[in-house]
């Protein structure tokens, strides 16, 4: 075994020495190559494997009435991964793509190692066995941890780091979608990173190499086959702008109830509590609406090619309402309400998948229904296809939750080769996304990293600001002062430091005061003085204390209401940390600046 590591050891170390002799651009072009093939083939191991579980264990349902095996198969599958993650993993490896966003603001770019196969193992088993949420997001994790992993291997910097991280992320959406211009814009609108042009090449690689390999395996026909009934209208207009603002208004109940339903199970401390809760409304909410069961792409596709209502009302097959045709938009607008509980429920409960399935997945089902009741009302004398409105609801849900309008548009068009609606993707997606805008300034990916200003946006102030941590600009000092210290110690003392400000600390190293050496400069040489004064005499309070949880955009706020150049930081309980100085957050800032913007 030593040998073995000794073995790999040495390949890493004359790969480290190669990449030093290759021009830096052209390695990032060919690790971004890397990282696409990685995440294609992830991808698509994953794809297989949810395949193959819910084939084995849900072939021989029948379709006239409910399955009550609906009632296990999503508590066994939550139990299961709860214990993967609990027992093997040991990590929090939920909500994928914020923890991306996480690791760009505040651990430079750094994934652990266990996300390149952890993700992928717990999302098969909780969506092969019925969990309410789809595979993307745990794909887009584990992309973006090849990436930043392989950038670790060969000591990248951060900005190099950073860039993996897209190239990982953008593969994977690309690959698992067959979609690489929308893999493109989804980490320039979604993960936010202000990339310039030359850093736009190694992103193009990988999403390029990630479809091609995906095209390769399973063919070039797009994810869902779709045929559009007629091409755009301008007397459907007013019709695409209605379903823009009904997907927005969709997007808006789905994330806020999510982050509600999210609360409650923060708040129930015991696993088995929350397995025992999330298994429970699952399992009851695909026994009574089976659609829920898995990512539910066979429903999308149902909606999508559905030839008439012989076709739509198959969608009720599994299920209590199966041969009551007439409820079928009854059922229809049920699961849109449920789906959010459902999927929540699962996370909550312990399972591990995204919501790029539940969005798109919400997305048809609420433009094929909204079309449905334009249709029975004969609004403006004007009919709509079903197919295409499940179509372009699917690009209105998407722009609405995740706040891309772009990655919308894009990912629609090409996962279904709907290229003909371009323009009535765009009006709908548009018009999602300033309605939810207006209630939500932020994505749901976003919202749980912008309350606690560790976001980064296309605000490149604030997204420098962000990047930059507090030990990157402390000045910690090994000693310090005591109120009952005389003047003579404290000369002492300045006579073999470089600083020019000192902490008084009391005996519980709480921060009591500071002493500036300009306040004492007149008195430093005057040696009758030496054993009378104290530093509780000569000490004062600083303007302001700084604390470790504060944000580098507030520090920088307090500089400037101060008025300071130099203060203190203390920790929690008040204990002394170092001190900031104006100067170095400054120099820090432009050093940051220059290193982003050098391309």
């Amino acid at each position: 075994m030593e040998q073995q590591r000794t073995g790999i050891e040495r390949i890493f170390g004359r790969l480290f020495i190669w990449s030093r002799n290759v021009k830096p651009n052209r390695f990032m072009l060919l690790l971004a190559f890397v990282v696409g093939v990685f995440t294609a083939f992830v991808g698509l191991f994953l794809k297989w494997l949810i395949a193959q579980i819910q084939y084995l264990l849900t072939h021989q349902f029948s379709i006239t009435g409910s399955n009550l095996l609906y009632l296990l198969y999503p508590v066994v599958g939550i139990f299961l991964t709860s214990v993967f993650i609990r027992r093997i993993v040991r990590d929090d490896i939920g909500h994928g793509v914020t923890k991306i966003l996480f690791a760009i603001a505040r651990k430079q770019s750094t994934i652990k190692a266990h996300n390149c196969w952890s993700s992928v193992i717990a999302s098969a088993i909780t969506i092969g066995f019925g969990g309410s949420v789809g595979a993307e997001a745990p794909i887009v994790l584990t992309g973006s941890a090849i990436g930043s992993n392989l950038g670790r291997v060969f000591r990248l910097s951060s900005k190099q780091l950073m860039l993996l991280v897209g190239c990982g992320a953008a593969g994977a959406v690309a690959g698992i979608f067959k979609a690489p211009i929308a893999g493109l814009v989804f980490v320039l609108e979604v993960l936010m990173i202000d990339l310039t042009m030359a850093s736009l090449l190694p992103l193009l690689v990988s999403c390029v190499t990630a479809a091609i390999v995906t095209f390769a395996i399973t063919g070039v026909q797009p994810m869902f086959e779709f045929h559009p009934n007629y091409m755009f209208s301008i007397s459907r207009v007013p019709a695409n702008i209605l379903l823009g603002v009904s997907c927005g208004l969709v997007s808006l109940y789905f994330t806020r109830t999510m982050n509600g339903l999210e609360g409650v199970f923060r708040r129930l401390k015991h696993p088995y509590l929350r397995l025992a809760v999330g298994g429970v409304m699952l399992s009851v909410l695909i026994y009574l609406f089976p659609s829920l069961y898995g990512e539910g792409y066979d429903l999308i596709g149902l909606l999508l090619n559905g030839k008439g209502e012989a076709d739509w009302l198959t969608a009720l097959n599994h299920s209590l309402f199966y041969g009551h045709g007439n409820l079928l938009l009854v059922y229809l607008s049920l699961v849109v309400v449920f789906k959010v509980f459902a999927s929540t429920a699962t996370n909550g409960g312990g399972g591990c998948g995204g919501i790029f399935a539940p969005t798109l997945f919400l997305g048809c089902i609420s433009g094929f229904v909204f079309s449905r009741l334009w249709n029975m009302n004969d609004v403006l004398g004007v009919s709509l296809s079903e197919n295409n409105y499940a179509l372009l609801g699917m690009c209105g849900l998407m722009s609405g939750v995740m706040h891309a309008p772009l990655t919308g548009i894009f990912l629609i068009a090409e996962l279904t080769g709907g290229y003909q609606l371009f323009i009535p993707l765009m009006t709908v997606s548009v018009c999602a996304y300033l309605t939810i805008i207006f209630f939500e300034p932020h994505s749901i990916y976003a919202m749980r990293l912008a309350t606690r200003g560790e976001l980064i946006t296309h605000n490149k102030d604030r997204a420098i600001l962000t990047l930059m941590s507090m030990d990157s600009v402390i000045d910690r000092y090994s000693k310090y002062l005591t109120p009952d210290m005389t003047l003579g110690e404290v000369v002492n003392q300045i006579s073999v430091s470089k600083h020019n400000v000192f902490p008084v600390l009391n005996a519980q190293r709480h921060l009591e005061a500071v002493l500036y050496i300009d306040d004492i400069r007149h008195i430093m040489f005057r040696t009758e003085l030496y054993a009378r004064l104290r530093v509780s005499e000569l000490m004062v309070q600083p303007k302001a204390r700084l604390s470790t949880q504060d944000e580098m955009e507030s520090i920088v706020k307090v500089f400037e209401q101060t008025g300071a150049w130099t203060l203190p930081v203390v920790d929690s309980v008040g204990c002394f940390v170092g001190f900031i100085r104006k100067s170095r957050v400054f120099t820090m800032y432009r050093q940051m600046l220059a290193d982003i913007s050098n391309d």
